[in-house]
């Protein structure tokens, strides 16, 4: 598990330096891909199944980011992209491709449908956090009725 979690660690930082993340806040970014890396991987130890773990995941790794983003000012994607780098489904993506090419069409079916699950959950973790976020903080109404006044 310790492991696991030096090589996410090394990965996401690697790809907030292909994504040009600042170096002040880089290893924040390899930090917050360890965290999600370790939620993913120990909620389906306590019966919890690999989507919602994906979906936990997803969510914690943009809470983080959503704070840090405000701690360190710099955009969320700054801290958010390499966070749920660790948790894209690309090895499912091709055990599915795979098995469509080897005509396993069922098995590429549920590999395919578990891909796109796991990828909604990383979505749908990403917008909860955005609008907890992004509460309150007004939107056109608001605005259309500031500038009438």
């Amino acid at each position: 598990m310790i492991v696991e979690l030096i090589f996410c660690f090394m990965a996401t930082v690697a790809f907030g330096v292909i994504f040009n993340v600042p170096y002040k806040v880089i290893w924040l970014g390899g930090l917050i891909g360890s965290v999600a890396w370790f939620i993913y991987s120990t909620l389906p130890n306590w019966d919890i199944s690999v989507i919602f773990a994906t979906a936990i995941a997803s969510l914690v790794s943009a809470t983080i980011s959503h704070f840090l983003a405000k701690r360190y000012r710099v955009p969320v994607t700054t801290f958010s992209i390499p966070g749920i780098i660790p948790l894209v489904p690309g090895s499912r993506a091709y055990f599915t491709m795979l098995a469509f090419v080897d005509g396993n069409y069922i098995e590429g079916l549920q590999l395919g449908i578990e891909t796109m699950l796991q990828a909604g959950a990383i979505a749908a973790g990403l917008v909860f956090a955005l609008s907890v976020f992004s509460f309150g903080k007004g939107g056109i109404g608001q605005r259309y009725e500031s500038r009438r006044s």
